[in-house]
């Protein structure tokens, strides 16, 4: 049983059917809302892109120094919108947008009933 809930925790969305076109869309699989956000590296001396790869959930260039004037330092960038040349620079993280209200209440009257509703407080 132990050995069986082991597997069972690691069962995490990859959110795979969200396809790199969309800015925001739901998941089919988990029904989470999904933005796309791309980010490129850039060398922090001369500002010359590098390729971008994720390791641990950090976005960091692949290679450890820049090609160009051998600098070790690095800035990432978010960019809003991709474009062909950017692209095999660019690394795709998929973000979980949380909403900001957990719950919403709502009160209606029937169309047959003629009544002044009031409001409620929330708390």
């Amino acid at each position: 049983m132990i050995l069986l809930d082991y597997f069972r925790r690691n069962n995490v969305c990859r959110h795979d059917k969200i396809t790199p076109d969309k800015d925001v869309a739901y998941c089919p699989d988990c029904g989470e809302l999904i933005e796309n956000r791309w980010y490129i590296t850039r060398c922090a001396c001369c500002g010359v892109k590098l390729k971008s790869i994720i390791k641990n959930g950090e976005v960091i260039p692949e290679e450890h120094y820049c090609h160009n004037c051998g600098f070790r330092s690095f800035i990432v960038e978010r960019v809003n919108k991709i474009n062909f040349i950017d692209i095999n620079y660019a690394v795709l993280v998929k973000a979980v947008i949380k909403p900001e209200v957990d719950e919403i209440m709502q009160s209606w009257c029937e169309a047959k009933e003629l009544c002044n509703p009031k409001l409620i407080g929330q708390y």
